[in-house]
This record gives C-alpha cells, sequence and structure tokens, in this order.
C-alpha cells in the first residue's frame, strides 16, 4: 500500500510517497506519507514506513528494507512550526529519519527518528536505532539498543548489546578483517537488488 498521509496540527500538508520506479514495494508493505525510496530499494512484506508523523524519511539508492521493519519518527512539526530536536540534518537537508545508500534494514528491525543509519550500514534483526546516528561501514548485530547516541563509522555492536551513551558508543570495538561479518552487507545488498528487479519484473 502506497497512499498519502492525513493532515494534523504535527503535519499539515497531506504527502504522497515519491518511489523511483526501479524500487519494488510489496503488496504487504506500507508506505505513507512524506517518505522517498531511491533506486533499486526493496521493500519487503509487512514493513511499515509511516511520513505521517516525524517526516520526511528517506531511503537511499540500494538499500532493502526487509520483513517487518518499521520506520517511524517523532512529531518534527507543531502547528506549522519546526520541531528542530526531532529532526538529524544531512547534506543540507532536514530529515526525520535518513538512511543513506547500501543499508540494509533486517526482518524486524525499528528505525525510529530522529535517526539516520549513513551509507553500507547493516542493522541486524529485531534491533532498534532511535534518538540515534549510526556511521558508515558499521554492523549492528541483532537484538541491538541503540538509544541516544552517535556510532563512529566502521565500528561493530555485538548482538544483544544495549548503547545509551556516548562513551559505551565511542568504545564499540572497530570493524578488522579479522571480524566474522565484516562483508556480510555487501551480499545483503546483491541479493536483495536483485530481488527488486526481478519482483518489478514480474509484475509488468
Amino acid at each position: 500500500m502506497i497512499e498519502k498521509n492525513v493532515p494534523a496540527d504535527f503535519c499539515a500538508r497531506a504527502s504522497e510517497p515519491v518511489v523511483d520506479p526501479s524500487a519494488y514495494v510489496h503488496p504487504l508493505a506500507s508506505v505513507i506519507g512524506n517518505v522517498r525510496l531511491g533506486r533499486n530499494v526493496m521493500v519487503a512484506p509487512m514493513v511499515s514506513i509511516r511520513g505521517d508523523e516525524g517526516q520526511p524519511l528517506h531511503i537511499g539508492d540500494d538499500s532493502n528494507v526487509q520483513d517487518g521493519v518499521v520506520i517511524h519518527a517523532l512529531e518534527t512539526e507543531e502547528h506549522g512550526e519546526p520541531v528542530e530536536r526531532n529532526l538529524v540534518k544531512m547534506k543540507g537537508r532536514k530529515y526525520a529519519v535518513y538512511v543513506g545508500r547500501r543499508v540494509s534494514l533486517a526482518h524486524q528491525a525499528q528505525v525510529h527518528g530522529p535517526a539516520a543509519v549513513l551509507d553500507d550500514t547493516f542493522v541486524g534483526m529485531k534491533s532498534l536505532v532511535f534518538r540515534s546516528f549510526v556511521g558508515k561501514g558499521c554492523v549492528i548485530e541483532p537484538g541491538v539498543f541503540l538509544i541516544g547516541v552517535r556510532v563512529p563509522d566502521h565500528r561493530y555492536v555485538p548482538a544483544g548489546s544495549v548503547v545509551k551513551t556516548q562513551e559505551q558508543a565511542e568504545s564499540l570495538p572497530k570493524i578488522s578483517d579479522e571480524y566474522p561479518f565484516k562483508d556480510m552487507n555487501e551480499r545483503v545488498i546483491h541479493v536483495n537488488t536483485s530481488l527488486a528487479r526481478g519482483y518489478r519484473l514480474a509484475k509488468r
């Protein structure tokens, strides 16, 4: 389902999602409101991407949003005025949620804005990113909670971790050649961009 949001005092304008023609949104997924999906994005069944409270939401080229993922955000507008604390600034523009290029959001992950997940990052199954900024080339292993922190580039977060202070975030281990999941996201991206292309062509 791809549809406009309804206007409210926290979101004055009804917006239609902007979906690149090369992206694929499964019929059992919901994409609502002020959302932009880039090239080759794969949106799997039971996904909810709602740009109806906090907005806009951005998902960059070649990223994938897997089964059961939720992307939503706190209100970014109040009676026509921006709520700055609930916005993240990327490349001169402000977003409720910004997901970069070649990002994998694995099954049942949640990204709740204000939040940003930058290029080439993997967010593992059942993980939560809330009020957080995740750098480039990171691996968030399954079952992680990131709350109110900035994760530096090229770090990994061990499965089941709860990271709530910046000191914890700064001490996260760097991804080395020995790290077993260092190349996993490349394969996940390949699989999901291929699926997006295949499902899109099958609908013709």
